[in-house]
């Protein structure tokens, strides 16, 4: 009945009708070794255990034929390929587009098996490799270097690393400099083609490989971890599971992750054990375990986890618990405006904010006023400034926190109150500075901001930094014409950052003009200029409307703040907002109820 319902089980049974099964094991006599001028046929072997990861790998014990899976199996024993489970005559193989020359080194490569010294073997011996192992694998030696030929998918040898022994800076390429590219630097390639529906090794380094080889796994290396990214991901189409494994540090184990994210479910990585040495490797192991290397390894191949793009539940809610403890905190609380009526309509300065307004209604000054009142309770603030320029945002800051105008300041003629207000702001504009961050880079970028962004958190010792971008229309784009598009790839890009990074952004944008060609008209999102993208992206978008004839000189100049979306507030008023002339800063007005004139 289980044989019934097993088909890779039958396959072999069929094929191999002197074998006799035991615990999962099948063993038979070898077809293939007097095929390949074997004096006695050897040993075959299949593992049929139906729940592990080399159901249906078969291998040779004199390695007269590399190991593999049932349609490899089939191929090399001329058998119909419609009889080997899995078979798929709709599939297409993995074809690497390549022109293989007529010329190719195989020769020179038998030539180096030829000359393997007793020393040599001695070295890989002390990893119990042994010489079949390195014969099958056509390794040679040069008289001073370590030869790994790097055969392709049609059988041929066009190219080899050649590596001093036990030293492995110390290499070059020799054969068709053609071959010499990352695409084509896969050691043992065709072990792909023979595990296909089954399982396969990937390795960093030929000897790790080697380590496994005589154990009797399939496998495929690359010799550093930097040739990870060159590989395609659709050359394990076929392949059910790969096991990844790397040397013990921090740059082969995020190589390893990339390669998985591409490569997909079907990867399963190594996990080293904690209180290894850095670079601890496979052939480190085979050293210093000697007969356990077998017992570790299977230890290792069932302790391994399968690759996932997702946390795991259990890290999913600690991280939600820690964030919603977090919110409670004084940090979290600290992120707010300065300006009572704000921050009870948005419950403090949280998520992408955008402010919208009229041209010189005094965006940039608000915004200046409400970064640095943040800055200055020890919120770390990044400016990003496209607008006024550092020491105009300073010379605002500093005659805001004195109440001195900027003429004042510069005639330094005080009286001594003055001179007091002028020392004390002195010494809050100098504290302030280590919260507040003015740049004005002209070619930033995402990658940029988020340095920029890690580096005053660690600075300030902080969870939570605020961003500040005056304005959202003078990022830099790598095309104008291609404005909208960028405004809208920095706004998906401010996303991922809130995201990741528990970042607060306060983000100026322009506004279109009205039928008339003028800013009075009641505000509403489809006046924010150039991006379809804020009404999706901006958790709060408001309007900063202006309540004042602009021609009266002496009409007091105020503003009318508008929540005109959000995620989670009611939208309407917040609040008027007076200028504070002329010491560059607003004043909130505690009556309400005004509407926008039309």
């Amino acid at each position: 009945m289980i044989e019934r319902l097993d088909p890779i089980s039958q396959f072999y049974r069929m094929h191999l009708p002197n074998g006799c099964i035991e615990k999962n094991t099948l063993t038979a006599d070898c077809p293939f070794c007097l095929q390949n001028g074997r004096e006695a046929a050897g040993k075959l072997i299949v593992f049929l255990n139906r729940d592990g990861f080399f159901h249906g790998y078969f291998r040779c014990l004199n390695r007269c034929v590399p190991g593999g899976f049932p349609l490899w199996f089939a191929r090399i024993a001329g058998i119909d390929p419609v009889e080997a489970p899995g078979f798929d005559p709709d599939r297409e193989p993995f074809l690497l587009q390549a022109d293989y020359p007529t010329r190719n080194i195989n020769t020179e490569i038998k030539n180096y098996q030829d000359r393997m010294t007793p020393d040599i073997l001695a070295r890989f011996q002390q990893a119990d490799v042994a010489a079949t192992a390195l014969s099958e694998m056509r390794i040679g030696f040069n008289g001073r270097y370590i030869v790994y030929p790097y055969i392709q998918n049609d059988g041929n040898c066009y190219s080899a690393r050649c590596v001093f022994p036990d030293k492995t800076g110390d290499f070059f390429w020799h054969g068709d400099e053609r071959f010499f590219s990352e695409r084509f630097q896969l050691f043992n390639v065709q072990d792909i083609e023979r595990c296909e529906n089954g399982t396969l090794f990937l390795c960093e380094g030929e000897d790790n490989l080697l380590t496994l080889k005589q154990l009797g796994f399939p496998g495929i290396a690359v010799p550093d971890c930097q040739t990870l990214e060159a590989i395609d991901p659709d050359r394990f189409a076929f392949v059910n599971t790969l096991f990844i494994v790397m040397v013990n540090n921090a740059e082969s184990e995020a190589a390893a992750r990339s390669v998985a994210a591409r490569v997909g479910y079907k990867v399963r990585l190594f996990n080293w054990p904690g209180g290894l040495s850095r670079n601890y490797s496979l052939w480190q192991l085979a050293r210093d375990k000697d007969r356990n290397f077998r017992t570790v390894v299977s230890s290792m191949i069932t302790t391994s986890r399968a690759f996932s793009p997702f946390a795991s539940p259990k890290r999913e809610e600690i991280r939600f618990f820690d964030r919603l403890d977090q919110e409670t905190g004084d940090e979290y609380g600290a992120l707010c405006s300065g300006f009572e009526k704000l921050d009870t309509a948005l419950e403090g300065i949280h998520g992408i904010n955008v402010i919208g307004g009229a041209p010189k209604v005094g965006k940039s000054s608000f915004m200046i006023q409400i970064a640095t009142e943040m800055a200055g309770k020890g919120v770390p603030v990044l400016y990003y400034d496209f607008e006024n320029g550092r020491q105009r945002i300073y010379q605002r800051t500093l005659s805001r926190l004195s109440r001195l105008s900027l003429q004042r300041i510069r005639m330094k003629d005080w009286s001594e109150p003055e001179r007091q207000r002028y020392d004390q702001a002195c010494r809050d504009f100098k504290k302030m500075l280590f919260s507040f961050r003015v740049i004005n880079d002209r070619k930033l970028t995402p990658e940029i901001m988020r340095r920029h962004i890690d580096f005053i958190r660690h600075e300030t010792r902080s969870e939570y930094t605020v961003v500040v971008i005056d304005s959202l229309h003078k990022l830099p784009f790598k095309d104008l014409s291609e404005r909208r598009s960028g405004i809208d790839a920095w706004l998906r890009q401010f996303e991922s950052i809130r995201d990741e990074l528990q970042v607060s952004f306060l983000v100026i944008s322009e506004l279109t003009r009205g039928v008339e060609g003028s800013y009075k008209e009641t505000p509403h999102l489809g006046i924010f200029k150039g991006s379809g993208d804020i009404e999706y992206s901006a958790d709060n978008a408001m309007v900063l409307f202006p309540d004042w004839e602009q021609m009266e000189r002496n009409t007091e100049r105020s503003n009318l703040l508008w929540l005109v979306a959000s995620r989670e507030h009611s939208p309407g008023l917040i609040g008027r907002y007076a200028l504070d002339y002329p010491y560059w800063g607003f004043i909130e007005k505690q009556e309400t109820g005004e509407k926008p004139k039309k």
